[in-house]
C-alpha cells in the first residue's frame, strides 16, 4: 500500500522546523514571559507548506462564549472554540484531521479571532513538534477575570421577566449547539437563579429539555413492508 503523501509532507515540514525553529521574539506585557506569536507561526510555516505542497484548512466545529469582569470592572468576552484542521496533500489529496481547542478573552470584538489563532498555533506546534514553553499569546495580553458578585448577576428587570426572555430565546434556537451557547453565555446567572429561585430554574430546565428534544435529529422511519 502506497504511503499517503500528506504524512510525507508533514514529516518534511517537521524536519525543516527542527533545524530552524521559531524564536521567542515577543513578550507578554502583563506577565513578562517570551512567546511565539501567531504571525511567527504563519511566517515560518507559509514557505514550508507551500514547498511541500501541504494545505492546512481550518473548520470551526463549536463555539462557546461567556462574559466576565476584569479586576477594574471592565467587561471581558471569553470565547472557547473547538476547531478541526484538515492537513491535505496537494499531490494526492490524502488528508489527516487535527482537532484542537482555543480560548481567549478580549474587551472588544477580537475574542473569537484570538481563540482561532490559539487553536491554529496549538495544532501547528503539536503536529510539527515545534519546541515551545510558556503560555500562548492571544495577542500577547493576559486578562485577570474576577468572580462576579451575585448581587451584580441579579437582572434589573427581575428574575421572572429575565426567565421569560431566556426561555423565548431558547425556544427560538434551531440546533442543540445554539442551545448550549445560550446556556453557556448565562452560566453564572443561571447558577445564581438555581440557588435563589429554584422554581424558575426548573422552568428553564424544562424549556431546555423540551427544545433539545425538538431540535434533535430525527431517526429515519422504516418503510412498511
Amino acid at each position: 500500500m502506497a504511503l499517503k503523501k500528506v504524512y510525507a509532507a508533514i514529516a518534511a515540514v517537521t524536519a525543516e522546523l527542527a533545524t530552524s525553529g521559531i524564536a521567542k521574539a515577543r513578550s507578554n506585557a502583563q506577565e513578562g514571559y517570551q512567546f511565539r506569536g501567531i504571525d511567527d507561526i504563519y511566517n515560518a510555516l507559509s514557505p514550508l507548506i507551500a514547498r511541500h505542497k501541504l494545505c492546512i484548512l481550518p473548520r470551526i466545529l463549536e463555539r462557546m462564549s461567556a462574559e466576565r469582569r476584569s479586576p477594574t470592572g471592565d467587561l471581558l468576552f471569553c470565547v472557547t472554540i473547538r476547531a478541526a484542521f484538515d492537513f491535505v496533500s496537494a499531490e494526492d489529496g490524502s488528508k489527516h484531521v487535527i482537532e484542537t481547542y482555543g480560548e481567549a478573552m478580549d474587551q472588544g470584538d477580537k475574542a473569537t479571532a484570538k481563540a482561532m489563532s490559539a487553536a491554529y498555533k496549538t495544532a501547528a506546534i503539536q503536529t510539527f513538534c515545534i519546541p515551545t514553553s510558556g503560555d500562548n499569546d492571544a495577542d500577547g495580553s493576559t486578562h485577570q477575570p474576577k468572580v462576579i458578585p451575585e448581587a451584580e448577576l441579579v437582572p434589573d428587570q427581575g428574575w421572572e421577566a429575565w426567565v421569560e426572555d431566556f426561555r423565548s430565546v431558547a425556544n427560538a434556537c434551531l440546533t442543540e449547539e445554539a442551545l448550549v451557547r445560550h446556556q453557556t453565555r448565562y452560566r453564572d446567572r443561571l447558577r445564581v437563579l438555581s440557588r435563589t429561585e429554584p422554581k424558575l430554574y426548573a422552568q428553564v430546565g424544562a424549556t431546555i429539555r423540551e427544545r433539545k428534544a425538538a431540535v434533535a435529529p430525527k431517526a429515519p422511519q422504516k418503510e412498511a413492508a
